[in-house]
């Protein structure tokens, strides 16, 4: 019996020896990212992926396999969008693509991946990229929802008597976009339209205008550079209407007393409540020094949604199309911005947005007064 007892460990270990050295040997599984990774919000962006492939790898990877990552700066520019596709598609070790980040780059890049590989962009809000390639999903909702959920809160303020709003938005696809979602959706007075440049040297004859105008609300469809300087000079000069950004504002808590009192629309807080929320926003701080805004939580929902894919299908590229295209309210990956499951444009499901509002430094989902 002794011995009978001995032999059988010894073969349970030599099983278990065999069956993690095989673990040990199997081939990486490998993503490629890309996106503006010196932007504020790109890096944020990156810095989600990694946060999710080291958590995938620390718990074992996927099916044995350690997740791999390559991932190349697009500069948010849609020509080197372009170029780098062509090289994610020419690499077959590569089953998946996180990204691209911005509507420009993804616009140019989803031709090239048409047919040949899956792309989950992940903060890429045109309403250009719905239907663009059943390739091709995004895990934010389009600016045609979101404008629409931004322009029905400013409808709100000042019910009792009509409200008017002046929009000012950036001369690219994203602002763009937004903007004309917006003006389409918004119940009240618009009393003027204009482009700005996403650099804007100063925002003084903006601010001084729309004064001479007295909007009841000033919508912004722009990024933090601009939203920063518009604001800075709206309280220079005494200029207090209701401020509305959409999800280009979500890094303008890094100025707490410029931002107090705007209203951003995102898809993620990181005031949020819920477990899962606060088990991301600690990792994520403890290990980048600085707390993830929705662009960090998108793209970790992206990464952690295509390893899902892959521990379903495996590495074939065509098979994790299919997979995402499948996924329905049962089979969603449930994320930290919600639910994720597609309509047939490659658009999540549902408007994933809410509205809040900037205060002492923080953000609380707001109400419309």
């Amino acid at each position: 019996m002794g011995r009978g007892k001995l032999l059988s460990k010894a073969a349970w270990s030599a099983v278990f020896l065999a069956l993690t050295g095989c673990a040990a040997t199997k081939e990486p599984y490998i993503v490629g990212a890309a996106g503006p990774w010196k932007q504020g919000y790109g890096l944020q962006n990156l810095q989600g992926i990694q946060l999710a492939i080291e958590e995938i790898d620390k718990a074992g990877g996927i099916n044995g396999h350690q997740l791999r990552l390559i991932s190349r700066d697009d500069e948010g520019d849609g020509t080197v969008a372009a170029r780098i596709a062509q090289d994610f598609v020419a690499t077959r070790s590569i089953s998946a693509v996180i990204g691209h980040v911005n509507s420009s780059g993804m616009l140019s890049a989803a031709p090239v991946y048409d047919g040949h590989m899956p792309a989950i962009a992940t903060s890429a809000t045109s309403p250009d990229l719905s239907g663009i390639s059943s390739w091709v999903f995004r895990i934010i909702s389009s600016d045609s929802l979101n404008g629409i959920a931004l322009a029905n809160f400013a409808s709100k303020f000042g019910q009792r008597s009509q409200t008017s709003v002046a929009v000012l938005y950036e001369n690219n696809t994203y602002g763009r976009g937004l903007a004309d979602s917006f003006r389409r959706s918004f119940h009240g007075d618009i009393l003027s339209l204009d482009p700005i440049n996403a650099d804007l040297a100063t925002a003084e004859p903006y601010i001084a205008y729309l004064k001479t105008r007295k909007p009841r609300i000033v919508f912004v469809a722009g990024r933090v550079a601009s939203g920063l300087k518009i604001l800075q000079e709206a309280k220079r000069q005494g200029f207090n209407p209701v401020f509305v950004g959409g999800d280009g504002w979500q890094g303008i808590l890094t100025d707490t007393a410029t931002a107090e009192g705007a209203y951003i629309g995102m898809s993620f807080t990181p005031e949020d409540p819920s477990p899962q929320a606060r088990a991301f926003v600690a990792a994520f701080t403890r290990k980048f020094n600085t707390p993830p805004d929705a662009h960090a939580a998108l793209a970790y929902d992206a990464t952690k949604l295509v390893a899902q894919a892959l521990k379903e299908k495996g590495a074939d590229r065509r098979a994790i199309r299919d997979y995402l295209r499948s996924l329905n309210r049962e089979t969603a990956y449930d994320g930290l911005t919600g639910p994720t499951y597609f309509e047939d444009t490659g658009d999540p499901v549902g408007i994933r947005f809410k509205v809040f509002r900037a205060h002492q430094g923080e953000l609380t989902v707001a109400e419309a007064k």
